[in-house]
């Protein structure tokens, strides 16, 4: 082959269901980009909002203050803080019945909070399923781009009484290319569905301890006002 094909040419020269897949693969691989960047972004945000309310959580500053400072933030509030907001507006709740029974108290903040967990987890996972699809997905795309451009590709060859490479290589480039694209769509979406599930577990075990631990606090505050009851 005297003339070097070029991947924009191999493209044009495809016939127009290679090309249909080459287009459906790129607009997937950009909708795949641009769900990982909204990811990054979001998970940064998750992590920096818990590691601040933690560190409030963990200052001194008393429950109902915190629960105060949680309403008046309840739109820029991260994750943890809404838990605990669930779990603590419960737990007065209860209390404002004039229940006593630690029992019932503590299981009434942690189902709230449970709940509450499950809605954030839910929210954190959002478009992470999308890149298990298009990771699992893409490369049978843009194999079947392939599959489709060869056989194209050797129905053309079958009216020519010579064939040699020079005019083989051409259809078979082109049809290779949807593989291509097909693998270049899909290995950044496994990369990132790993990292973020990687991520996503550690936010959720860190959830569910300061779910534990804000438990133990509020068990321990009731033990210490049925003593001082008595």
């Amino acid at each position: 082959m005297n003339q070097e094909l070029s991947i924009l040419q191999l493209v044009l020269h495809a016939s127009w269901v290679v090309q249909l897949v080459m287009l459906l693969l790129v607009g997937i691989s950009i909708a795949s980009w641009a769900a990982i960047f909204r990811k990054l972004v979001t998970l940064r945000r998750v992590k920096t909002l818990n590691d601040d309310f933690e560190r409030e959580f963990w200052s001194g500053t008393s429950l109902n203050d915190l629960l105060a400072a949680a309403a008046q933030n309840a739109k820029h509030s991260g994750p943890m803080e809404r838990i605990f907001a669930s779990g603590m507006r419960e737990y007065q709740k209860l209390r404002e019945r004039r229940i006593v029974d630690a029992g019932t108290l503590l299981d009434g903040a942690r189902r709230a909070m449970r709940a509450s967990y499950q809605r954030e987890l839910d929210a954190i996972e959002t478009h992470l399923s999308f890149l298990a699809s298009v990771g699992s997905v893409s490369p049978y795309v843009g194999l079947f781009g392939t599959v489709w451009g060869i056989m194209h590709a050797f129905i053309g060859l079958g009216a020519l009484q010579t064939v040699t490479l020079a005019t083989v290589a051409p259809g078979i480039a082109e049809a290779l290319v949807a593989t291509a694209i097909g693998l270049f769509a899909a290995i950044p979406a496994v990369v990132a569905y790993n990292r973020f599930a990687r991520d996503i577990d550690r936010v959720a075990i860190k959830l569910e301890t300061f779910i534990e631990e804000f438990s133990n606090i509020l068990q321990r505050n009731l033990g210490a006002q049925s003593a001082s009851g008595h």
